[in-house]
């Protein structure tokens, strides 16, 4: 009987699991992160695992390039933020936007928007957000739309101040990221068809080591890295290559105490049979569907054949409705034939629509001019062509684990994109010793998820009542996760009295 790749049936899944996806989410990190899996079917490396390769070789002509500190002073000095257009007034915090180039000879530069504390932020740490896609951007994403200072109200020029960011704990780093997303760019347009998991990991590191002299108050600074969805391949793999670059080079170039990943994507075969047991467990998949994808599509070995028609069939009959798979509960955003929109319903705190404001926003020319960008066309994720990119993250985690890094992983439970069975399965194949067992933790005197700690200090947790962008749906909830992980400790149980 015909059978197809591993890649190809995933596809294939893919497409028939295909959420009816709005408008609004048409350049999604759901909606990319199932364009690259579909882009690389036939791709050789997609069973590679990540590795760090020639070093020295491959970014140090890159940092080859010295700069005077007068250089550095005054490039810091041109990246300070003035005022955004719309931004509400008292703003307390100090913001900068630019450029850095990693690439000089093909002229490739990366986007960057930072975020000090309000207060004491010389005494606080620095944290690095990337959003995933691959493509999508941080700006439009992590800073607008999560965990960012503002939100962009529904006239598209306002802002407004969201109470629960980030930067409330940390001076927080958006990077758009690779070259191509947002306003980050290349001169050299061949360099958006070799995008890929090892290019990313090698600009994002020169970015940080370049960064780090224009703001050199931050080098001896604890540094993390945090993200979502497919930042389950930019975190370990950008980890990974500080790690090495510090043993290499026998010093502390970036002074890296830990990464905090939500909704990830890890693992190909543990992301799809988790979806499909998520879909299953709350109620959008029957039973009868479910026993048929189960007994003919054989998740647990992606690297095996399968029988096409057999498995297509039984991934066709489900139909999901239109519902946003970044959270089922949540209500969609309607687009209506008069070219307005708005939510099919009211969730507190969360508007489905965000993208549409967002969008306007960040393409004022006024916009980009005080974010220091290129005047561009802004897109929240870029087409790019996605060369390499293993199917699973766990050597790279494991490896980390083993480097004795601190290592959070946190699963929002109502998404379905990368849904937390999905993340469960692959803890479990790592096969870790549990020191804490799952227990609540708490905020504001309720549940906020649960959380469990294994050795070395990996930890799980989940955020409850959060979809895949966990800022957007539990802001509150989201900032009590990232002060215990600063702080080094497992969140609070306040239990009732």
């Amino acid at each position: 009987m015909k059978t197809i790749s591993s890649f190809s049936l995933l596809v294939l899944f893919l497409a028939a699991l295909q959420l009816h996806a709005n408008a609004s989410h048409s350049l999604s990190q759901e909606a990319q992160l199932k364009k690259f899996i579909s882009s690389r079917k036939n791709s050789a490396s997609s069973t590679d695992t990540f590795r760090v390769r020639n070093i020295a070789d491959r970014v140090a002509g890159s940092l080859s390039t010295e700069s005077t500190v007068s250089d550095q002073s005054s490039m810091k000095a041109a990246d300070k933020i003035t005022t955004l257009p719309g931004q509400p007034e008292g703003v307390d915090f100090d913001q900068y936007g630019g450029y850095v180039t990693v690439d000089a000879e093909n002229g490739r530069a990366l986007f960057y928007y930072l975020v000090e504390s309000p207060s004491g932020a010389s005494d606080k740490p620095l944290v690095l957000w990337l959003n995933g896609g691959p493509g999508c951007s941080s700006l439009g994403f992590g800073a607008m739309q999560e965990l960012g200072p503002f939100r962009v109200t529904e006239d598209n020029k306002t802002l407004s101040r969201n109470m629960n960011a980030w930067n409330n704990v940390a001076n927080v780093i958006f990077l758009e990221s690779p070259a191509g997303v947002g306003y980050s760019y290349s001169n050299t347009s061949s360099d958006y068809d070799l995008s890929g998991d090892e290019r990313t990991a090698d600009d994002a590191y020169v970015f940080l080591v370049k960064w780090l002299e224009r703001f050199p108050e931050y080098k001896d600074r604890a540094f993390y890295i945090s993200g979502e969805s497919y930042a389950g391949h930019y975190v370990p793999e950008l980890a990974a290559t500080i790690l090495l670059h510090n043993t290499y080079n026998n010093r502390t170039v970036i002074n890296l105490q830990g990464i905090l990943v939500g909704n990830p994507y890890l693992d190909a075969n543990r992301n799809i049979k988790g979806a499909v047991d998520y879909f299953w467990t709350h109620a959008v998949m029957s039973d009868e569907v479910y026993a048929n994808i189960t007994k003919n599509c054989d998740f647990d070995n992606l690297n095996g054949t399968f029988t096409d028609a057999a498995c297509m069939g039984a991934a066709v009959a489900f139909d999901s409705g239109y519902i946003d798979g970044y959270n089922i509960y949540a209500p969609v955003c309607i687009d209506a034939p008069n070219g307005t929109y708005y939510p099919a319903g009211y969730l507190p705190g969360y508007d489905p629509c965000s993208y549409y404001p967002t969008d306007a926003y960040l393409n004022d020319p006024a916009v980009q001019m005080a974010f220091h960008a290129r005047t561009t066309k802004w897109s929240g994720c870029a087409h790019l062509n996605w060369t390499d990119g293993p199917m699973s993250m766990l050597p790279t985690m494991k490896w980390l684990i083993e480097s004795k890094l601190p290592i959070w992983i946190f699963s929002g439970d109502f998404d379905s994109v990368c849904p937390l069975p999905a993340t469960r399965y692959s803890i479990q194949d790592m096969a870790l010793s549990v020191t804490t067992p799952w227990r609540p933790w708490t905020a504001k005197e309720e549940v906020g998820g649960y959380v469990q700690q294994y050795a070395g200090g990996f930890t799980f947790l989940s955020v409850r009542g959060a979809g895949h962008m966990v800022p957007s749906f539990q802001p509150e909830r989201a900032l009590v996760m990232l002060s215990s992980f600063l702080q080094g400790v497992l969140p609070p149980y306040v239990e009732q009295q």
